[in-house]
């Protein structure tokens, strides 16, 4: 089959599965009085679509912020009212206020999972297209597609789980291949889209920064420099007065919509999540140690410490191999160190991942694999379990065959690559034991949370021996990547354009 062919194949692959995994049960099913995420993902439907935008964010008498309280940037609640509209078109009891709450039906299912797939398939898959066609002028970007699409993570969250990461991470690899083809305005505005879509999107904020005032450097003079950051300033305003302007009219409404961004009140972290804390409070009780605020403290200066070397170094080599591996990284370090980490979260940094592999194959594909199964004790608790192991046996075949195969043939046969494939077999046996004994083995009565704990710590520790795996790649890259920056590669064109001219 030629690629056009392969593309629509894997297309119609990844929808298919998404809607395989969309026909379980969803977070909180059946469960009163909160119910779950998918009853989150409702109520704001319902808010948006019942009351003035002054209250979306505002505790009020319709609106009780102890019950799922919208504490998500504004192109959310804008996209919860256009759901919203639908919904109450469809059915008003779909989103009735107030005795909407905890809403199951068949029909309202069927309109909650078409949602989310039409949300992947305008966002989304379209944006993994964009990258895929970025990276191919690299001779890459084809596997990077497959990943995206069939990274079983991503669709185990929203469509099983239920929600709506594939907008935000949609608009985050569109920002990533629109850097990559040199269209940095472009890039900055869907990043901002990102960002105002979930501020999670932070995870990358540091890497789009340092890698656009990095090309910014690269221009020629005080002149371009300034041009160029004119540009991009202009750009990032744009953006996000567009998505705040109808909030500021109320200095009020606007302060209360930003401080239900951060709620520093939930904790550390929620449940038992793969995190540096979380794995240390086995040992130290931080949150009997630390109060919240010291602890949030602790958090940021810990991040913002590990991160600063991988920014650094894209600052100083600003190019789009570079980029990819910071933002993997950043990524990385976020998860592991930031405060108020849940499982979920873990894909941002198996995006970026996504499109590494055909920078590191087995790396990648290993650590895709890891942060899969990091998800089985939120997913068993959904009654997801079935499809979590079968889409990640699915996926290590995938992967084995597809994206490793020239690595077991050959392709590194030193030994350090043949200790490294055995410790590969060896860490999935252990994900594999530790997952078995979650589902199938009665823990005691005085540790009930022994094997979930066991598997966090598991797999934190893979997840810092990536962190610094490819921390070690971004700085040992050599610096000769085609495409170093915006200006180099127009002031090549232009030279060669007026040496044919001249000639």
């Amino acid at each position: 089959m030629n690629k056009m062919s392969n593309t629509v194949l894997v297309v119609l692959v990844a929808v298919l599965l998404r809607w395989c995994v969309s026909l379980h049960p969803y977070s909180g099913q059946g469960k009163p009085p909160m119910f779950g995420d998918y009853e989150a993902q409702r109520h704001w439907q319902e808010v948006t679509v019942n009351l003035p935008l002054a209250e979306w964010y505002a505790n009020t008498t319709d609106n009780d912020l102890q019950y799922w309280g919208l504490d998500y940037p504004p192109l959310t609640a804008y996209h919860s009212l256009l759901c919203g509209m639908v919904a109450q078109w469809l059915d008003p009891a779909f989103v009735a206020l107030h005795t909407s709450r905890g809403y199951e039906s068949a029909g309202h299912k069927l309109f909650m999972r078409c949602s989310v797939v039409l949300a992947d398939l305008l966002m989304y898959i379209p944006a993994a297209w964009c990258l895929m066609r970025a990276l191919a002028r690299r001779k890459a970007g084809h596997q990077e597609f497959v990943c995206l699409l069939l990274y079983p993570g991503l669709y185990l969250v929203d469509h099983g789980h239920f929600q709506y990461n594939g907008v935000s991470l949609g608009l985050f690899v569109g920002a990533v291949a629109a850097l990559i083809a040199s269209r940095d305005c472009l890039g900055s505005v869907l990043f901002c889209l990102a960002l105002n879509y979930k501020q999670m999107e932070l995870y990358h904020a540091l890497p789009f920064f340092f890698y656009l005032l990095g090309v910014c450097f690269r221009q020629r003079g005080v002149l371009g420099f300034v041009w160029k950051l004119a540009k991009l300033g202009c750009s990032v305003a744009f953006a996000f007065s567009a998505v705040w302007l109808p909030f500021a009219e109320d200095p009020a409404v606007l302060t209360q919509a930003v401080r239900r961004l951060f709620p520093f009140e939930r904790g550390l972290f929620e449940d038992k999540v793969a995190s540096v804390w979380c794995s240390l409070s086995v040992l130290v009780k931080l949150k009997t140690l630390v109060d919240t605020r010291n602890m949030a403290l602790i958090c940021l200066l810990s991040t913002a410490v590990c991160m600063l070397p991988s920014s650094l170094h894209l600052l100083a080599r600003p190019t789009s191999r570079h980029l990819r591996y910071a933002l993997l990284n950043s990524s990385l370090v976020f998860f592991l160190f930031s405060y108020h980490v849940h499982e979920k979260t873990i894909l941002l940094a198996a995006i970026p991942a996504c499109m590494l592999v055909s920078e590191e194959p087995f790396m990648a594909a290993w650590f895709l694999t890891v942060s899969t199964v990091s998800l089985l004790p939120l997913m068993a608790k959904d009654g997801l379990t079935i499809p979590l192991v079968a889409l990640t046996i699915l996926f290590v075949a995938l992967t084995h065959f597809y994206l490793l195969a020239d690595t077991h043939k050959g392709a590194k046969k030193g030994r350090v690559w043949v200790w490294m494939r055995w410790t590969y077999y060896l860490s999935l046996a252990g994900l594999a034991f530790l997952g078995t004994a979650l589902l199938a083995v009665e823990p005691p009565a005085r540790l009930p949370d022994l094997f979930p704990v066991l598997l966090a710590i598991y797999c934190c520790g893979h997840f810092i021996f990536f962190c610094l795996y490819f921390h070690h790649c971004q700085f040992n890259i050599k610096y000769n990547d085609a495409n170093i920056n915006n200006d180099n590669v127009t002031a090549a064109k232009s030279n060669t354009h007026r040496k044919v001219k001249v000639n």
